[in-house]
């Protein structure tokens, strides 16, 4: 090959989004911010919803190329899937999708778990390309009248490949994370369960358990640290609980070290050791600005 043609740069990869027909099941915050935020760079996005009501709403939206209940009274053909139920709900709606989807897709998922979705994409036919994923974004607010086309804006979009992954699947999805804003980040099902344990689940409980014990007098007190630390408690508790209930292992963990950790606290106050005391609650504080300083350094 000569000198001037290997200065030639190469090409760049087509883009895969804009030739794909698109289906999401379950057309609430998640999936209704989705199809906002692609709605520019796909062919097409169906829709489908058990909700009459959320269908309706969608109508209004004017977002959707076709909107059907579930199950859908026609086969879809769709080129790519998302599934943006409840965990619980897409790992039920897996074991359908042979039975109204015909043709070959990839299948995306964004629940919350992820190691008992991908035991159920494993026993997709063939004809399916599945790949696991978690958005680490959200709000307390549910439903289709909350979505936000910027919702995925600077999140990482947690991504979990199965051994029949295929690279075009892996591409897709990577181009589709970039295109909403997101940062990819691959990783094993069984690592995502146990960190989002504490990151997020953990983080639930707790701020439920505080809004539960403070009592109702305190009311007129309750300032911005109140508001902070106790705003996870108004997430939507069917969600909350089918997230926790997929991921109870992980989460007892968390919960007995933070027992642990709160007993710590409680002797050490008892026994007036303030020194102590304060040794304790500087570990806290030096780890949380160690982590939120790496927590854009995602691993390669």
């Amino acid at each position: 090959m000569s000198s001037d043609q290997t200065s030639i740069p190469p090409p760049e990869a087509e883009l895969l989004l804009p030739s794909q027909d698109v289906v999401i099941y379950g057309i609430g915050l998640m999936g209704g911010s989705l199809a906002l935020a692609l709605r520019p760079h796909v062919k097409s996005i169906t829709a489908i919803d058990p909700d009459e009501q959320t269908r309706a709403l969608a109508q209004e939206f004017a977002l959707f190329d076709q909107i059907y209940p579930y199950p859908p009274p026609v086969s879809i053909s769709t080129s790519l899937i998302f599934l943006a139920s409840p965990v619980r709900s897409n790992n039920h709606i897996l074991q359908s999708l042979h039975a109204w989807h015909s043709n070959k897709a990839v299948v995306l998922d964004l629940g919350s778990t992820k190691s008992r979705t991908l035991k159920f994409m494993e026993e997709l036919p063939a004809r399916f390309d599945p790949v696991g994923g978690h958005p680490m974004c959200g709000k307390e607010k549910s439903g289709l009248e909350h979505a936000s086309a910027d919702l995925f804006n600077n999140a990482v979009f947690a991504l979990c490949g199965l051994p029949r992954t295929s690279s075009h699947a892996r591409a897709l999805v990577t181009e589709l994370v970039k295109t909403i804003q997101s940062q990819p980040l691959w990783i094993d099902p069984h690592t995502h369960d146990r960190w989002v344990a504490y990151t997020s689940h953990l983080p639930y409980l707790l701020a439920t358990s505080l809004a539960s014990v403070i009592p109702q007098e305190t009311a007129p007190l309750a300032g911005p640290g109140y508001q902070s630390t106790t705003r996870l408690a108004e997430s939507n508790l069917p969600m909350m609980l089918d997230i926790i209930s997929t991921n109870r292992e992980n989460i007892l963990i968390a919960l007995q070290e933070t027992i642990q950790l709160l007993q710590v606290y409680h002797q050490q106050l008892e026994s007036s050791s303030f020194d102590a005391f304060a040794e304790s609650l500087s570990v806290g504080q030096v780890k949380r600005k160690k982590l939120l300083s790496s927590k854009h350094e995602l691993p390669a």
